[in-house]
């Protein structure tokens, strides 16, 4: 309720404070919208939490506190537009506040029979990949609840797998999320009144990679790549696609997942984004499938696999799509 009420502000008041989000070449809102209900979702995870469970905030300060940093500086994203490299500082010392509460990626597991034990890369590891996963969720905040149902899809997955090990951070941090995304999808189903902004996907895309790391203490970490796969998957397969076509890995684009899929459905926003939900649920179910460590080298083929198929068929969904374009706008010429 809490997350409702925060929501309901931010819409009010956000001409106010500059937080909104005028469309651009990129966008797929064509009207000038409101952002920043992230501040919402996450002033409302905190009344909830520093009332009700404020024993697991003590316990765990420091990784909640690198929560908080990340969030303020999506905050300043959404007001006045943070640099990268300033979100990624950010991200960094973060990072470091987890090291701290000993959220750390210590092991990749044992893959192909070598145990791969990270030593003294442990922490520079765990900041890209914290980085590189809460940036890839910021790069799916593309379509009207699209970043808030894979969140919650995600998020569900891990308290389930903190459930079935009596990790009592895992659960109610992920329920704490969860509740609050659902207060926002309320506001966010297309057509959105709102969107979540930078505070909310940072700060959802840390807190799940906060999550995957603790649930390293139950399960093999390539089944991490399932139970986050959408996101990791576009991020992947976007940034090879640029390569290739000798642009810059980090070059804003319209070639996300989401963007292909848009176009295959004509524009339907909510049968895109159920699609790519449905997608990232069976993703998450097969990760907790072959998540025991004797399965690990079979999960690392699958996912190849997989991202491979990905990266072809969107490939060939991409190439229809710019001959069909090409085509329609000569037979506009000719008419």
């Amino acid at each position: 309720m809490s997350t409702f009420f925060f929501i309901k502000l931010i819409i009010r008041y956000a001409p106010s404070f500059g937080l909104i989000d005028i469309p651009n070449h990129r966008s797929a809102h064509k009207h000038v919208t409101p952002r920043g209900a992230g501040i919402g979702m996450v002033l409302g995870v905190m009344v909830s939490d520093l009332i009700f469970l404020n024993d697991i905030i003590f316990s765990h300060f420091t990784s909640f506190l690198a929560i908080f940093l990340v969030f303020v500086v999506g905050v300043l994203d959404d007001h006045r537009d943070a640099t990268p490299k300033t979100k990624f500082y950010v991200i960094f010392a973060a990072v470091l506040l987890l090291a701290y509460d000993g959220m750390i990626v210590h092991s990749l597991g044992n893959l192909f029979t070598y145990q791969l034990t990270l030593g003294w890369f442990a922490i520079p590891f765990t900041m890209f990949a914290v980085a590189g996963f809460t940036n890839a969720l910021n790069l799916s905040d593309g379509l009207d609840g699209l970043a808030g149902l894979l969140s919650i899809i995600i998020l569900s997955t891990l308290c389930f797998i903190g459930y079935e090990n009596h990790d009592f951070f895992i659960v109610v941090t992920a329920l704490s999320f969860v509740a609050s995304i659902m207060a926002f999808m309320w506001f966010n189903w297309n057509p959105a009144k709102i969107f979540m902004g930078d505070s909310g996907s940072l700060t959802l895309g840390f807190v799940i990679s906060l999550l995957s790391i603790k649930a390293l203490d139950y399960i093999n970490p390539i089944s991490i790549l399932f139970i986050a796969a959408i996101p990791i998957l576009d991020t992947l397969i976007v940034m090879i696609r640029r390569k290739r076509n000798g642009h810059s890995m980090f070059a804003p684009d319209k070639l996300h997942i989401h963007h292909i899929l848009l176009r295959f459905f004509n524009g339907n926003v909510r049968k895109t984004v159920i699609l790519i939900a449905l997608l990232q649920l069976g993703f998450s179910i097969i990760g907790i499938a072959f998540s025991g460590d004797g399965q690990q080298r079979y999960l690392f083929a699958l996912f190849f696999i997989n991202a491979t198929a990905f990266y072809i068929l969107l490939n060939g969904m991409l190439e229809r799509q710019n001959k069909f374009t090409v085509y329609r706008n000569k037979q506009r010429k000719n008419h």
